[in-house]
């Protein structure tokens, strides 16, 4: 009996206690795509032309150890003949306008026609958008930095979607060629699968799976790993012309969870997966904070440390008698 090809949208964060699982996951299909712009240095590394370890060195890598034990598994998987492909066109077009701009082009060269002319309007309005954020929370008021967040949620959200809409358009007649495709996504990506599935119509069955959610079971948790500003934009893009009455709550939280979570790579050889018992600490943490609340901590919290943090907001939870981090962090 003939069955229809499939594809999964494989969301998740780059973190090294995913890998393992994506790569248990990967071995059961044809092909792999990766959530990156092509790279001849990766091929290499593939094929073991270039070491792990010097390839690592070519990127300006935020999660060093992540793709080192990515790229591991990677060539194991390439190995037993699984297809892999880095497709992620919309940061392709980035690279090839920061070569341009290096080489000494400019914004008044680039084509108003031509799609990497897109990419730059919307790199443009989110990194203005940005710096804006970052300004405001060093020296605004709490509502000026809610305001803030909410534009750049609301402008990364366009910008997700300009991402999603360029890679669903390169994906979908690649997946064609294959039975089984393992589809690598960040979880904000979550509309991607409809959007594959809106190219593909009803020659393949796609579908989302979030890789660590069995995990996050398991500890005792039936929830997401989101944490509210990815919340916040989310509702943005999935439903960017309703009013949200969330939004200056998700806001507020965010800002504070920003302060909480622990940002660069951890490892812990009693804990499996420090990372994302961190991320489900810390939103269980901000869950209980009301807009009120936040706004009382943010001029605390505003120039303080991850731990000072902490220490903050654990104090003000435990003299109310609520909920606090299950370490003395």
């Amino acid at each position: 009996m003939s069955t229809f090809p499939r594809a999964i949208l494989v969301l998740a964060e780059h973190r090294p206690e995913t890998v393992p699982h994506a790569a248990a996951l990967m071995r059961d299909h044809d092909a792999i795509f990766l959530e990156e712009p092509p790279d001849a240095s990766f091929q290499q590394m593939l094929r073991g032309d270039l070491s792990i370890e010097d390839y690592v060195l070519t990127l300006d890598a935020e999660y060093p150890a992540f793709i080192h034990s990515m790229c591991l598994a990677l060539r194991d998987l390439s190995g037993l003949g699984i297809a892999i492909y880095q497709v992620e066109p919309y940061l392709e077009h980035l690279v090839a306008i920061q070569e341009f701009f290096s080489s000494g082009g400019s914004p008044e060269k680039l084509d108003p026609h031509h799609v990497q002319y897109q990419v730059y309007l919307a790199e443009k309005v989110a990194t203005a958008a940005l710096l804006n954020f970052y300004k405001t929370a060093t020296s605004g008021s709490f509502e000026e930095t809610l305001e803030s967040v909410k534009h750049f949620a609301r402008v990364d959200s366009r910008r997700f979607l300009v991402r999603d809409r360029m890679r669903a358009e390169a994906l979908a007649p690649m997946i064609r060629r294959f039975n089984k495709s393992y589809i690598e996504a960040g979880q904000i990506h979550y509309l991607l699968w409809l959007m594959i599935r809106q190219d593909l119509g009803a020659s393949v069955t796609v579908r989302p799976h979030f890789l660590m959610a069995g995990v996050v079971k398991s500890l005792g948790i039936s929830r997401h790993l989101y944490g509210p500003g990815d919340i916040l934009t989310l509702r943005y893009i999935l439903r960017p012309e309703l009013p949200d009455p969330m939004e200056d709550l998700l806001a507020a939280r965010a800002l504070i969870y920003n302060k909480l979570i622990r940002k660069a790579e951890m490892a812990d050889g009693n804990e499996p997966y420090p990372h994302i018992r961190d991320e489900l600490q810390v939103i269980e943490v901000v869950k209980q904070l009301t807009l009120k609340k936040c706004a009382e901590l943010f001029p605390v919290l505003r120039k303080a440390t991850t731990d000072e943090a902490r220490a903050v907001v654990s104090n003000v939870l435990r003299s109310a008698g609520r909920k606090v981090f299950s370490h003395s962090d």
